[in-house]
C-alpha cells in the first residue's frame, strides 16, 4: 500500500501546476489521441517526463516540474504549454482548454484503456462514465504534515472562491447547463469529491487515507479528489478547485493566489505555535466556527453563478460579493491577477457570448491554445 508519511513535507513555498486539456481535430472536435500523444512518439523537453492522459482518450494532462522559484511561474508554464501545442501539431491534433469542451459528448468518446481507470469505471459506474472534466490543479510545498493538514482546513473556505474566479464551463453534453462552471456538479458526483471535512492533525488524515485503501472504497491515495487536499507523496497541500483554462493568464492568476494564501496560513500557524505551544495551534479555524453545508453553499453559488457570487463569509455572518472580496484580497495579500480577472469577463461568459453572438464554430475555435 503506498501511503505518504511526514518526511514528504519538507520544503515551503514550492510551486507545481497541472492542467488538464482537450485534444482535439482541426476542427476542434474532441478526438482520441493518447495513442499517438502519450504511447507514440516520445514527447519533447519539457513535457517528456510529464505528460499523461486522464479517464477518456481525448484528455490529457500536463505538469510543470517542481518550481524552486514562484517568479518563474509564467516561463515554466510557457515552456510546458508550447511544448504540448507543438507535440500535438506534429501529430496532426490540436489542444483546447475549458472545464468542459463544449463539444464534448460522453457517450460518443473512448474511455483510455489504462487498468487504473477501466477499474474506476467498473466501480463508479455512470457518474465516472460521463465525467469528461479538465481542470487546474494548483501544488503549493508545505514544510511541516500538521500545518499543511491545517492549512487544507483553512483553505476549504476559499476553494470555491477560486472555483468562481476560474469558471469556464457553461456548455456540457451540448447544451446550456445555466451554470458558470458545469465541470464543478459533474465532477462532485464522483465519490471522494468536493469540500472536505475537517481534520484535526496529520495522524487523522493519514488514518483515514489508509483506510479508504484497506475497505476497498479507492485504490490509491490518488483517488481523493477533494477540492483541497494535503499530498502526501509531494509533501504538498494541493487545490484542485478551478476549471480548465484556454488563457494562460487565468492560470497564472489562480496560482499567484493559491500561493499566496499558502504562504499566509502558514505564516498564522507558525504565530499560533510559537504563542501557544500546548494547544492545537488553529483550533479556531473555520472547521469550528461555519459548518460544512455552508462551505458546500458557497461552493453551490460559485458554480452556479461566477464572478457574480456572493458568499457567506468566514464568520457565517453574512455575505460579500465576490468583486469586493476580491479587492480585499489583493490588498491583503499585495497580489494583483485575480484583480484582473474579477474586471473581466469570466471564461463563462466568454463561452456564452461567442456562442450567442458568432455561433459554436467560433466557440470551439476560441477554446485552441496558442503559442504564446
Amino acid at each position: 500500500m503506498e501511503l505518504g508519511s511526514r518526511d514528504a513535507f519538507d520544503r515551503m513555498g514550492t510551486l507545481g501546476i497541472e492542467e488538464e486539456f482537450f485534444i482535439v481535430d482541426e476542427t476542434g472536435r474532441p478526438t482520441s489521441g493518447i495513442s499517438d500523444l502519450v504511447y507514440g512518439p516520445d514527447p519533447p523537453e519539457p513535457i517528456a517526463e510529464a505528460v499523461d492522459h486522464e479517464l477518456f482518450a481525448c484528455t490529457i494532462e500536463v505538469q510543470t516540474p517542481l518550481i524552486e522559484d514562484p517568479s518563474r511561474a509564467r516561463d515554466h508554464l510557457r515552456q510546458v504549454r508550447n511544448a504540448l501545442i507543438d507535440h500535438a501539431e506534429d501529430n496532426g491534433y490540436r489542444i483546447a482548454g475549458a472545464g468542459l469542451h463544449p463539444a464534448a459528448r460522453w457517450r460518443e468518446l473512448d474511455h483510455a484503456r489504462k487498468p487504473r481507470y477501466r477499474s474506476q469505471l467498473d466501480r463508479i459506474q455512470y457518474p465516472q462514465h460521463r465525467n469528461t472534466t479538465s481542470g487546474v490543479h494548483v501544488h503549493v510545498g508545505v514544510d511541516d504534515a500538521d500545518k499543511a493538514v491545517w492549512i487544507a482546513n483553512e483553505l476549504r473556505w476559499y476553494a470555491p472562491v477560486l472555483l468562481a474566479l476560474s469558471a469556464n464551463s457553461p456548455f456540457w453534453n451540448g447544451f446550456d447547463t445555466g451554470l458558470a462552471s458545469a465541470r464543478a456538479k459533474i465532477f462532485e458526483n464522483l465519490p471522494n469529491t468536493g469540500v472536505p471535512s475537517r481534520f484535526e492533525n496529520f495522524d487523522a488524515f493519514r488514518r483515514y487515507e489508509r483506510r479508504m485503501v484497506e475497505y476497498g472504497s479507492i485504490e490509491d491515495r490518488g483517488e481523493l479528489w477533494f477540492d483541497v487536499r494535503p499530498h502526501t507523496g509531494h509533501g504538498s497541500v494541493e487545490i484542485r478547485a478551478p476549471d480548465g483554462q484556454r488563457d494562460p493568464d487565468v492560470t497564472l492568476a489562480l496560482v499567484e493566489y493559491a500561493h499566496a494564501l499558502v504562504e499566509d496560513l502558514a505564516e498564522r500557524y507558525d504565530r499560533e505555535i510559537s504563542a501557544e505551544p500546548e494547544s492545537n495551534a488553529g483550533s479556531d479555524g473555520i472547521g469550528t466556527r461555519l459548518r460544512r453545508e455552508l462551505l458546500d453553499e458557497n461552493k453551490w453559488r460559485a458554480m452556479r453563478y461566477g464572478h457574480d457570487a456572493s458568499v457567506i463569509t468566514r464568520d457565517g455572518e453574512e455575505t460579500i460579493d465576490l468583486e469586493t472580496l476580491v479587492h480585499r484580497e489583493c490588498d491583503r495579500l499585495d497580489i494583483s491577477g485575480i484583480q484582473e480577472l474579477i474586471d473581466r469577463e469570466s471564461g463563462a461568459e466568454r463561452q456564452r457570448r461567442l456562442q450567442r453572438t458568432e455561433g459554436v464554430d467560433a466557440l470551439r475555435r476560441d477554446l485552441l491554445l496558442r503559442r504564446w
